[in-house]
């Protein structure tokens, strides 16, 4: 399975929200990275740069890819109800966002750790095809 192996105080400080483990060192370094970070005003974004923003923080929250969260939204987008909200939903519902959100691990990171590794299993099986079929029945 494919990550994002960069530097995660980096991601952080794009957004200005601690986006991948806590958020300590936000408030010794706010300024968004890069050689001008905190120095450069610009106008203000428009519509597209904020929802790719977003896109762009849920993939990184989520520790998905870019063709995995495409199939995602695609998935979302065929389901009834709002878009937005059938995406967060099917997200949410990932085996490794759950062993995160049940306390089992202590990092998003970490849960895809103990799932790629199957140490937690659905009905004998590891991944998030088993757990969507679990879900589903």
């Amino acid at each position: 399975m494919a990550r994002y192996t960069g530097p995660k105080t980096r991601i952080s400080r794009i957004f200005g929200e601690p986006i991948l483990g806590n958020g300590k060192y936000l408030t010794k370094n706010s300024n968004p990275p890069g050689q001008h970070g905190g120095t450069k005003k610009r106008k203000a974004p428009g519509e597209y740069a904020l929802q790719l923003k977003e896109k762009q923080k849920a993939k990184y929250t989520y520790g998905v890819l870019e063709r995995q969260f495409r199939k995602t939204f695609d998935e979302a987008n065929r389901r009834k109800g709002v878009t937005g909200e059938n995406l967060i939903r099917l997200l949410e519902s990932r085996l490794d966002n759950t062993v995160y959100r049940l306390g089992i691990a202590p990092s998003r990171p970490a849960a895809r750790q103990l799932v790629a590794h199957k140490h937690v299993t659905v009905n004998g099986e590891a991944g998030e095809r088993s757990f969507f079929r679990a879900a589903s029945r």
